[in-house]
């Protein structure tokens, strides 16, 4: 569903968003998922060290294509920020896009909204380290 350049396109609007904040974004693309999107989420999230940031303010987007699964988790720091909604209104769009066939840009419109909400609750710091890779992981 995301070509090389779709790939690339992503990573430069993680690294976009993360100039803005000091949370970290991380987009994940599992080939086979598992019956609840969620679960397998909240693996792919422990397993990437997400949990391991100092503010714990990651999010993770969890893409399953062949099995039309999504996911979006927010670690404890975020989560206690973001307002009720906020996710949903995320999934809503990002499912919008993708039924439309919009792939790339639905990931990277949810990335710079994440971006901008962490930057109101996490703003860069003078150290601003990035804590986890940009890159998108798959398995």
């Amino acid at each position: 569903m995301l070509s090389e350049l779709d790939k690339k396109s992503v990573v430069e609007a993680i690294q976009a968003a993360e100039e803005i904040t000091s949370g970290e974004i991380r987009v994940h693309l599992d080939k086979k998922g598992g019956k609840d999107p969620f679960h397998e989420a909240k693996r792919v999230f422990e397993r990437l060290g997400m949990t391991k940031t100092k503010a714990r303010n990651g999010v993770l987007i969890y893409l399953c294509f062949p099995r039309k699964q999504l996911a979006i988790l927010g670690d404890q720091g975020i989560n206690e920020n973001v307002p009720e909604g906020f996710w949903d209104e995320l999934y809503q769009s990002m499912a919008t896009a993708f039924r439309n066939e919009d792939y790339c840009d639905g990931i990277c419109t949810a990335v710079q909204r994440v971006g901008e909400k962490l930057s109101t609750h996490f703003p860069v710091n003078e150290d601003n380290p990035n804590e986890l890779s940009n890159e998108i992981t798959e398995a």
